[in-house]
């Protein structure tokens, strides 16, 4: 192996930081060709799919591929906009508003976005930003909720493409932030924000994406981090128990998931005759094919079909200032010694006892 080394560097030209953001990614276009690209990388990855590859690879391109391929495009053509896909425009405005809250509290820190699977991928970032300078790395994929199938996979493939550099810079992980202060109560202020325009549904669901149960079992975190999410959120919105509930979406194949699963919930609460159910995906950082048209078109379609009323999608943080901040808060305390004086001061015993609760949960 050759490592590639910064031929022609030059110690005057200065050093820089930086923070990479990372989201799963997006086909290039809504059609057929495109996503039996994007869906062939994604679903190629063995921390997504832990099944052995003789197996999964026949699977994957002998009848995956060929079907699902059609039906994603078609999925996606329904939330298509002028700027492209949701989940890439939404990211790019986070990524620029991070940038904003940086610059005005710590000048020198440059952000950039990058794609798991699709463009911008990590590598060709990455290629292109040592070669700028970049000496010390803040990687924080935007999933609140870590998991081996979403953080962890972005952590394997920056290491790939660092392996291959001379001289790769100084790195930091951030495994998750759900728990980090502001970002409940950023979650909670947008649902309230959607309850003051539109009234206030006579359900609260809180939808996360769904994972194999067999990770869990082998000790994946994710479900715990889901739960304890929902629970942060309720205790800041006051909600009782009976006011909320908790699910997990977007299920592939035969094997069980994480259960109640979203789209049986719905039509359970549409049985049941509920009137309007307020559904919103804490897990998601912006909006993308599986909150815009599996929940706002899927779902709510089939808890009206089921005897209920109207389902409303309540969007995800996106680019909102208060989700920025919480980017911007929890990207200076991971880069004090690397850039200020210190990091930003811990928050008051009491709140930090009352949040811990929270996280906790009742005991048994």
């Amino acid at each position: 192996m050759r490592y590639q080394g910064l031929e022609g560097y030059r110690h005057s030209e200065g050093e820089r930081t930086g923070v990479l953001l990372v989201n799963l990614g997006t086909p290039d276009a809504p059609e057929p060709a495109a996503l039996r690209s994007y869906l062939a990388e994604f679903l190629s990855d063995p921390r997504v799919i832990e099944v052995p590859r003789a197996i999964w690879l026949p699977i994957l391109y002998g009848v995956i591929l060929p079907f699902r391929s059609r039906r994603s495009a078609h999925a996606y053509a329904q939330v298509w906009s002028e700027r492209g896909s949701p989940l890439r425009w939404h990211s790019e405005d986070l990524t620029a508003a991070l940038q904003q809250q940086l610059d005005a509290a710590q000048p020198g820190i440059e952000v950039r976005l990058a794609m798991r699977y699709g463009q911008p991928s990590i590598r060709s970032v990455l290629d292109d930003w040592i070669r700028s300078g970049l000496r010390r790395l803040l990687v924080i994929p935007l999933y609140p909720q870590y998991s081996a199938t979403t953080t962890a996979t972005v952590f394997d493939e920056v290491s790939r493409c660092l392996a291959r550099w001379r001289w790769p810079p100084e790195l930091r992980w951030i495994n998750d932030y759900f728990n980090e202060p502001g970002w409940a109560a950023a979650v909670a202020g947008r649902i309230r924000e959607h309850w003051k325009t539109h009234g206030r549904g006579d359900r609260l669901l809180m939808s996360f994406h769904g994972i194999p149960s067999r990770y869990l079992r082998g000790g994946d975190p994710y479900h715990c981090q889901c739960h304890a999410s929902a629970r942060l959120i309720a205790a800041e919105l006051e909600l009782t128990a009976d006011e909320w509930q908790l699910s997990f979406q977007s299920r592939v194949g035969r094997e069980p998931w994480l259960q109640p699963y979203t789209d049986h919930t719905v039509e359970q609460l549409g049985r049941e005759g509920i009137g309007r159910v307020d559904v919103v995906c804490p897990g998601f950082a912006v909006d993308c094919l599986e909150t815009l048209e599996e929940i706002a078109m899927q779902n709510a379609e089939a808890f009206k079909a089921a005897g209920g009323g109207e389902l409303r999608y309540i969007p995800a943080l996106n680019s909102e200032p208060s989700h920025a901040g919480v980017l911007a808060r929890l990207a200076l305390r991971h880069l004090a010694g690397w850039v200020g004086e210190s990091a930003p001061a811990p928050t008051d015993p009491a709140a930090r006892k009352a949040r811990f609760e929270a996280y906790r949960g009742p005991q048994r």
